[in-house]
């Protein structure tokens, strides 16, 4: 069956029936000690909740046979609340055999093949100067390439897409290596092996499905996340591969530090320009995808609604932009 309806072209005060990728989804009692449903909803071009209120008892039970990664039927109108817009749900059922859907339109992937960006990633390792990192960072890459083909980079956030991980490091690497023409003082070997590692962990933070549906956090990754289970496993393998002393500790500090701010984890501010490089690079690669995925869709002239992942602004796309991006052509084709 042909998807009419992408989350990314839903407009307020529509109403409309078609499918959707359950992300989460829980029955909760309101203040009015009645109870409604909270559900996450996603396709190929982004998520968006969804509300059914005043959930019936009868209803709860069928409701509770819904899962996390199920195709769902939603019948809802398009709200609009702080900015934001939301379904309040009419109607919802799990798909079935007979509704014929294709799951590539209910699965937000990366722009790129998984291989050729492994690919890519493995040859800037392979280019590393330095014997101890090269050798360490291959290591990481060949003991987790079947998890990489397919993990997310987040639960919600930033590149939370099928391959989503790949895709962030392979593009950090690009301007990394941008970067460190510009300020030729930087040393590529640490900009290349730092941007690789910094988020390796997230891997084992995480828990993913083979579509890149993260459903909620391991239970080490909960009690410690990734930026110390970065740190724990980098100083392993350095043991085990007997790294000089020096150099593990400064892959380490990359990690540690690459949040910046204690509020966002990191305990440390980068004490080196490698460092402080991996730091920006990851900002600028997260905050360009959260743009660039906001504006998809998006007609000239038109603001997006508030994006929360960019402090809940208003995005706006110039008349003289082009009417739809590459993944606006796929939807609308």
């Amino acid at each position: 069956m042909h998807k009419e309806y992408y989350i990314n072209t839903l407009t307020p005060d529509l109403s409309f029936t078609d499918f959707f990728l359950v992300k989460s989804i829980s029955i909760r009692t309101g203040s009015n000690r009645k109870m409604y449903l909270d559900v996450s909803l996603g396709d190929a071009t982004g998520e968006i909740n969804g509300k059914k209120w005043d959930v019936t008892d009868d209803e709860a039970i069928a409701l509770d046979a819904i899962r996390d990664g199920d195709l769902v039927r939603v019948k809802a109108e398009v709200t609009e609340w702080n900015g934001l817009l939301q379904l309040r749900i009419l109607r919802i059922r799990k798909a079935v055999k007979e509704d014929q859907l294709d799951v590539s339109d209910y699965i937000k992937t990366a722009p790129e093949p998984p291989e050729e960006m492994f690919d890519y990633v493995y040859g800037r390792a392979e280019s590393v100067t330095d014997p101890d990192l090269r050798g360490l960072t291959l290591r990481f890459l060949d003991d987790n390439k079947e998890k990489l083909l397919y993990y997310p980079a987040a639960m919600r956030n930033h590149h939370a897409e099928l391959a989503g991980l790949l895709y962030h490091i392979k593009r950090m690497l690009m301007a990394g290596e941008k970067m460190c023409e510009i300020y030729e003082f930087l040393d590529r070997d640490w900009v290349v092996c730092g941007v690789i590692l910094h988020d390796m962990e997230k891997l084992n933070e995480i828990l993913s499905n083979e579509w890149g549906i993260s459903p909620g956090y391991t239970t080490e990754g909960q009690l410690l996340g990734h930026l110390v289970q970065g740190v724990k496993a980098v100083d392993r393998m350095a043991r085990e591969a007997g790294m000089p002393e020096e150099k593990a500790l400064m892959l380490e500090h990359m990690i540690l530090a690459h949040h910046y701010e204690p509020e966002f984890g990191s305990p440390r501010r980068p004490m080196f320009p490698e460092a402080e490089i991996l730091h920006y690079l990851d900002m600028l690669d997260a905050k360009m995808y959260d743009f660039e995925d906001a504006l998809a869709g998006t007609l000239p002239g038109e603001f997006t609604p508030r994006v929360r992942t960019l402090d809940g602004r208003f995005l706006y796309k110039p008349t003289f932009a082009p009417t739809f991006s590459k993944e606006d052509e796929r939807i609308h084709e």
